[in-house]
């Protein structure tokens, strides 16, 4: 619990912490991660990498039969950084804005809405996902470890 605390102080400094859109053209991750992992922009527009890229476990899901909630989708785990997380969303297609669900440190699940800003269906694909929760905005630039089929 002390952890998600520290967490969501962080999160509250960066109203505006967009490190990928397209308004800039100097984003960094605009046209590729280059902060690999669970990331946010700070007040300082400094990327800021929570829980590094290595320490996530991504699948994707691209049968409607196995998928998270029914449908293809995408889990990210990590059991191993400080927080621990679990992350699912069907928003898998390139600009498609839906639901996702997060949980930090065995915590409690929070809704969040999420934007698909890079897509990806192979094991070494990168994935973008823009995670909106209230005011606090994230992103995960992640790498699909594994296709469950």
């Amino acid at each position: 619990m002390k952890n998600i605390f520290k967490m969501l102080m962080l999160f509250c400094v960066c109203i505006a912490c967009n490190n990928d859109d397209d308004v800039n053209n100097d984003a960094t991750n605009q046209t590729q991660c280059n902060y690999q992992g669970f990331s946010y922009l700070d007040a300082s527009n400094n990327d800021q990498t929570l829980i590094a890229e290595t320490e996530l476990n991504t699948q994707f899901f691209p049968n409607a039969s196995n998928g998270p909630y029914g449908a293809p989708g995408i889990e990210i785990v990590s059991n191993t950084s400080t927080p621990s997380l679990f992350f699912v969303t069907n928003v898998i297609a390139l600009n498609q804005t839906g639901t996702g669900y997060l949980t930090l440190d065995n915590g409690q699940e929070q809704t969040v809405t999420v934007t698909c800003q890079r897509a990806g269906t192979a094991v070494g694909d990168e994935i973008r996902l823009d995670v909106v929760y209230g005011n606090i905005e994230v992103e995960f630039c992640v790498i699909i470890d594994e296709v469950v089929l």
